[in-house]
């Protein structure tokens, strides 16, 4: 039997996502390529993994109980691709940088980037927008600004700074509805929700836990999408200042609402000596003020970033 990891991987991709359509679009393949690597899987080990039902497709016994062995086999390659990558020891090559869509359009209208290449000739870097959080452990990405405090034991970080949260509404909604007081007010009032990949940010959380009876007008599975809902006049929603107070078209109607959440930067320990990253890194440690603007009103606000630090539980 000589099983390859390919197939291996479009059976994950299926596992996890639950449908054929789904998996392929998280590999970014045609649903036809998702159910031929599959089926060679199933040739080479004799046996079905998947079976069709009236609702679709869904994974066999079998298919169940050899997924973590699948996932063990993943987090093995994706340890020796990290480990090969941190054996080049040249200055040169790609930085894949992920960040949220509302940070990544910050940073593009600054000229962070084109500064880290005038330092860095050989280096380029690739930005991966994306408001699901990529696994830097897979190798999805190599470098991340995320919002929150990081739990993975194996990410190493540097805190950029803090971004404080308002609730906002476009000019158009308050002429409509009016304008709450207090958070309690928002109950009777229109929102727009966070839903799928964004559905646990911070603003989202907190303007369920003090609205829960607000009526929800919209929901958005990406960052733009809610602020262009906001925008539009379609309800309320927590914003980081930095991205509400730099639209024209939303005022702030609750101010101070406790929400301050520190945004990182993260790269996975196996990377940190890769001399490319390491550059990178170097090069936020040298333009901190600069990177907490992104995240900050002020450039200044926030706290300091120290050194690159190990997370732990």
């Amino acid at each position: 039997m000589n099983l390859g990891w390919d197939d291996l991987r479009h059976f994950l991709a299926f596992a996890r996502a639950g449908s054929m359509q789904a998996a392929a679009k998280a590999l970014g393949v045609n649903q036809s390529t998702v159910q031929r690597r599959i089926a060679e899987l199933e040739g080479q080990i004799g046996r079905r993994l998947i079976e069709r039902h009236l609702s679709g497709y869904r994974l066999t016994e079998l298919g169940n109980e050899l997924r973590p062995a699948a996932e063990g086999v993943e987090a093995a390659v994706a340890a020796f691709e990290r480990r090969l990558a941190a054996c080049d020891k040249g200055l040169t090559g790609t930085v894949r940088l992920t960040c949220g869509s509302s940070v990544a359009d910050r940073l593009r209208r600054t000229p962070l980037i084109d500064t880290f290449h005038a330092r860095y000739p050989g280096l380029r870097v690739e930005l991966v927008i994306s408001d699901r959080h990529l696994d830097l452990s897979k190798g999805e990405a190599e470098v991340a600004i995320r919002l929150g405090e990081p739990v993975d034991e194996a990410l190493i970080c540097r805190k950029i700074g803090d971004a404080s949260w308002s609730v906002y509404a476009s000019r158009a909604y308050i002429e409509g509805h009016g304008r709450p007081d207090k958070p309690e007010d928002i109950n009777d009032h229109l929102v727009v929700d966070c839903d799928v990949s964004i559905a646990n940010y911070p603003g989202a959380r907190w303007l369920r836990s003090v609205a829960p009876h607000a009526t929800v007008a919209t929901r958005s599975d990406h960052w733009q999408g809610l602020i262009l809902a906001v925008k539009a006049g379609a309800g309320l929603a927590a914003l980081p200042h930095f991205q509400g107070d730099n639209e024209s078209e939303l005022i702030r109607v609750i101010d101070n609402i406790g929400l301050v959440m520190p945004f990182y930067l993260l790269m996975h320990r196996d990377m940190r000596q890769t001399p490319r990253v390491r550059a990178f890194a170097d090069f936020v440690a040298s333009e901190i003020k600069s990177l907490r603007a992104l995240v900050s009103k002020e450039a200044v606000a926030g706290g300091e970033s120290g050194s690159l630090v190990r997370i732990s539980n």
